[in-house]
């Protein structure tokens, strides 16, 4: 198996409502684990709350997030953004449209000065995102 890297997004409360969007964004297999089903607080209110949680979807994207328990710092956003980038403009648009739809567009998708469609929103869940389709490459 190679090595893959992948985002890891971390909640407050509320990954599994954020990993089930993802879900109905991109599609795909998730699995969803608890504190509760792994032992791993003594908080009696973290039970129900996911430890790790990952998103397989087509096309080798990989998710994975986990709500942060409650005794660590928790910053929404901090310093991530993630990307998604590609030729097959339908699919990307797609993804674009699901995820800025109940968020808040910061770049509108649109001619890049280097010749793709760019565009950057914040998901509901505070998440930025970057969405690069590819464009026709010039002619020599």
């Amino acid at each position: 198996m190679s090595t893959r890297l992948n985002p890891y997004i971390g909640f407050r409360d509320d990954a599994r409502q954020a990993l089930e969007f993802y879900r109905s964004v991109f599609g795909g297999e998730l699995q969803l684990s608890t504190f509760a089903d792994f032992g791993a607080s003594d908080d009696p209110a973290e039970a129900g709350k996911i430890m790790h949680g990952q998103l397989e979807a087509g096309n080798d994207l990989v998710l994975m997030a986990a709500d942060t328990p409650n005794e660590m710092e928790y910053m929404p956003g901090g310093n991530i953004s993630i990307s998604l980038s590609g030729e097959d403009e339908d699919e990307l648009r797609g993804y674009w449209e699901k995820l800025s739809g109940s968020g808040t567009v910061t770049v509108p998708l649109e001619k890049a000065p280097w010749g793709d469609a760019f565009g950057m929103c914040v998901d509901q869940f505070g998440v930025t995102w970057m969405v690069n389709i590819t464009g026709a490459q010039p002619q020599e």
